[in-house]
């Protein structure tokens, strides 16, 4: 009787330990997603998706990012470090490197190759160039490197950067159809992967092609379809239905980026890896990462104000509704700790904005680099322009040493042309940036993007609702609201129900749950908390 007793206490004890921490962690990332579109799409959602974790969970309404430029690379890795890009070094999905004097991709890596069905290019990557720790390499710190850690997501940086340096794996979409990794991350995939990629799943999304989901009425919160501010998806004019055959057979599988079945790739491939690799099984916490990248391909070509962008969001809704039942059932709803939130938002249309009384404009990098050229030639007699990207001005210092110029005075001459643009709202030089006090907002931004060893000589600031980019679809990459303003959820596990209309900064997430699984922050963060969800339920 007494033995029964001990193996009951030691039971129970076993229990309330597995209670402790969640038995697998889900961050959701749905890349370009606004928060705005909880809001306009509601009405069409089910009950079962995103109104599942705003009701069921804690939503903040005012969650912000807090540094330029607002992009896919920086924003995953932002999210994981719970830094910024001066601090984790990701400054642009691409961008001109200052100290090599060449162009770089974020997480580009010659030292490794191409694992599975792949091209060259499309593997040689790795998380080699995030300069921070992220909390999924704390987790696996913390626990002793027991905790799995598995990203995926049709980008590659999508998948890289969120799963860190200690992942038991990364694995992003090639056109090949596949999902594909590096030798970062080991040899050859694991057979589960190379079993879901031989059977093709991305095909029966392609043979089923895609029309709407529901009704045509039923999006009334969009303009009309083949609106003059969409562009055109593979050459094929914005209407449905689109033949996603079709535009295979002229293209690769990588058209199905560019649809809402990408995302239900993603989930099918999620759910295969929390098989394969029994995520969730035992008592110590793993990680799974996912990224939603279709959002911002249809974002990107259509336009924030498109019927295919709200489809994309409908469907989006019901893949989520999904995978939490999986969830539910599977991993157990009371074991696992889901978020979600986006890499950035996005802009409206320059042009709809335009046609409705707004004197704003599109601008072309290429015109801008054209014309700064034109401009230092006509002042110096040289042009003095060794690279326009991202909003930085990197100036060739060879030749204003070798031509006697002044440095401070180059600078000037460059800002005070800039400014008679419209376009240009304020130029900082790097002086200014790296002297930043935190008098002036979209200063901070721009320091909280800048790094010194990679960044130019002068960063650009657009007036608000001036987009660089072409007359169709959107884009992103301001410190404006239309591009950090996102969505924040924490779900499941010890999360309360509830809401805040206080504004937040998507740098407060990892350290919230570095302080909730009770493990070390990720090395380069402010440690900056959420406290409304720190509290159990």
């Amino acid at each position: 009787m007494r033995r029964v007793l001990q193996i009951a206490v030691l039971g129970f004890v076993s229990i309330v330990s597995a209670q402790q921490k969640p038995k697998l962690v889900v961050g959701i990332v749905v890349d370009q997603m606004k928060m705005e579109y909880l809001y306009r799409f509601s009405d069409d959602f089910s009950a079962n998706g995103f109104k599942r974790l705003m009701h069921n969970g804690y939503t903040f309404h005012n969650t912000h990012y807090n540094y330029m430029p607002t992009y896919t690379a920086p924003g995953h890795a932002s999210i994981y470090t719970g830094a910024t890009p001066d601090v984790h070094g990701i400054v642009g999905n691409e961008w001109f490197n200052r100290a090599t004097g060449k162009e770089m991709y974020c997480t580009d890596d010659a030292s490794v190759k191409t694992v599975g069905d792949g091209t060259k290019s499309e593997g040689e990557m790795s998380p080699k160039n995030l300069q921070a720790t992220t909390i999924t390499d704390e987790l696996k710190l913390a626990t002793n490197f027991k905790g799995k850690v598995i990203g995926i997501s049709l980008k590659d940086r999508g998948a890289i950067l969120p799963a860190g340096h200690f992942a038991n794996g990364a694995f992003w979409y090639s056109k090949t159809g596949a999902f594909i990794s590096s030798t970062f991350y080991g040899e050859q995939l694991p057979n589960w992967v190379t079993e879901f990629n031989n059977q093709k799943h991305f095909q029966k999304y392609i043979d089923k092609g895609w029309d709407l989901l529901k009704p045509k009425e039923t999006y009334n919160e969009s303009l009309t379809d083949n609106n003059p501010y969409e562009g055109k998806l593979f050459k094929r004019t914005p209407f449905f239905p689109y033949s996603l055959k079709e535009m295979y057979a002229d293209n690769d599988a990588g058209v199905l980026r560019s649809t809402p079945f990408g995302n239900n790739l993603i989930v099918d491939f999620a759910q295969r890896a929390i098989e394969a690799e029994a995520l969730g099984k035992d008592n110590v916490t793993d990680f799974l990462t996912v990224s939603f990248s279709s959002t911002d391909y249809i974002g990107h070509t259509l336009g924030p104000r498109s019927i295919e962008l709200q489809d994309a969001y409908l469907r989006l809704d019901e893949t989520i509704a999904e995978f939490l039942t999986y969830l539910d059932k599977n991993v157990g709803k009371d074991n696992y700790l889901l978020f979600l939130t986006a890499d950035h938002a996005g802009a409206e249309n320059v042009k709809y904005l335009k046609d409705n009384k707004y004197d704003v404009d599109n601008i072309l990098w290429k015109n801008i680099e054209r014309e700064l050229a034109e401009f230092s030639t006509k002042t110096f007699g040289v042009d003095l322009i060794l690279n326009y990207s991202n909003y930085n001005v990197f100036l060739n210092k060879e030749i204003i040493k070798t031509k006697g110029l002044e440095l401070s005075k180059v600078k000037q001459a460059f800002k005070e042309y800039l400014y008679t643009q419209k376009y240009v709202k304020k130029v900082y030089a790097e002086e200014e940036i790296l002297a930043a006090s935190g008098s002036d907002y979209f200063l901070n931004a721009v320091a909280r993007g800048y790094d010194p060893v990679q960044n130019g000589d002068l960063v650009i600031l657009f007036k608000p609702a001036y987009v660089e980019y072409s007359g169709t679809g959107t884009t992103h990459g301001s410190p404006y609201s239309y591009d950090s303003h996102v969505p924040l959820i924490f779900f499941g596990w010890q999360i309360k129900k509830g809401q805040s209309h206080e504004k937040k900064v998507i740098t407060q997430i990892a350290p919230t749950l570095a302080q909730k699984l009770k493990i070390p922050f990720p090395n380069g963060t402010e440690a900056e908390v959420l406290t409304e969800v720190l509290e159990s339920k």
